[in-house]
């Protein structure tokens, strides 16, 4: 098949992912429940959370102030940054049939930090977008930048949807004369972008031999699933619902689901023959789509 050139034609676009104060708050509840964040530990600056999460100051505020009501930081004021309230003992989920679904944004986060602590870090994903996986690296990607994580090698294959398919959704309920379609193809080039230039980054400051790949899909996955070096699969449905959102101020009725806040169940190989096998069948099926049917997606602004 013919690459996939991304572009979107004369629109400029931020190139962050677009969280909400209910997102950020669930990414770092995750953080602290894992132990990735710990009991009397400072908090990033509300002006490092912002970089992070691509948002304005006053959205990191409203979370950090979520997590302040639900009693697991201290200290959240506009100065310095909040602490780590006194929780539990850190205590990581199991996988298998013991493990319970979490909301992406709080299951994904710490079992990627948890990957980049490996020599050689392999993530393949298959999404709709990658923006959880673009907020859930931003943990890993500090630990890095503080000395906290070595890792030496980095190899990160996402499946996309190709921009040259009629997406089963996002789409919207009425003719809308493609405005919903370039708004989605926006958002998958620039939280791809970003997820790419932030990893590429570790190759000048740390060395890291770092290879992001993106490839595009001729269907809209209704699931999403990231492999983790070899060992853990965590796999999603997307939900549908129909609702209405502002898009470049038109109202729009359309098909859509909440990625962030999708049910993940977590397989892990050593759990039992029951996860072994659903890891390494969630393998070989990313690797048949992305060695048949995927065509080469090259991401540009």
């Amino acid at each position: 098949m013919d690459p996939e050139h991304a572009s979107v034609g004369g629109r400029t676009r931020s190139r962050r992912p677009h969280a909400s104060p209910r997102d950020i708050a669930d990414a770092l509840r995750g953080r602290i429940r894992s132990g990735v964040l710990r009991a009397g530990q400072r908090m990033p600056t509300q002006a490092e959370l912002a970089e992070e999460f691509g948002v304005e100051r006053g959205v990191v505020r409203q979370a950090l102030r979520i997590l302040q009501t639900e009693q697991l930081l201290t200290n959240v004021s506009k100065g310095s940054p909040a602490t780590v309230a006194s929780v539990p003992a850190p205590v990581r989920l199991p996988a298998g049939p013991a493990a319970p679904p979490q909301p992406t944004m709080v299951g994904l986060a710490p079992r990627i930090a948890d990957a980049f602590a490996a020599p050689h870090v392999r993530i393949d994903a298959l999404c709709l977008t990658s923006v959880s996986l673009t907020m859930a690296v931003g943990e890993p990607l500090r630990q890095i930048h503080a000395g906290r994580l070595k890792p030496a090698k980095i190899d990160v294959r996402v499946l996309l949807p190709s921009r040259d398919i009629d997406l089963a959704f996002p789409a919207p309920v009425a003719d809308d004369g493609g405005l919903l379609h370039r708004r989605w193809l926006a958002q998958r080039n620039a939280q791809g972008m970003v997820l790419r230039q932030n990893l590429l980054a570790l190759y000048a400051t740390h060395g890291v031999d770092v290879h992001v790949s993106f490839r595009a899909l001729p269907f809209t996955p209704p699931v999403k699933l990231y492999l983790l070096n070899g060992s853990e699969a965590l796999f999603a449905y997307y939900t549908l619902l129909r609702r209405e959102r502002e898009i470049e101020h038109e109202h729009l009725e359309l098909y859509d689901a909440d990625g962030t806040r999708s049910m993940l169940f977590a397989f892990e190989r050593r759990a039992g023959q029951r996860d072994a096998a659903f890891v390494e069948q969630s393998r070989l099926w990313f690797d048949a789509l992305w060695e048949t049917i995927s065509s080469e997606l090259l991401l540009s602004s």
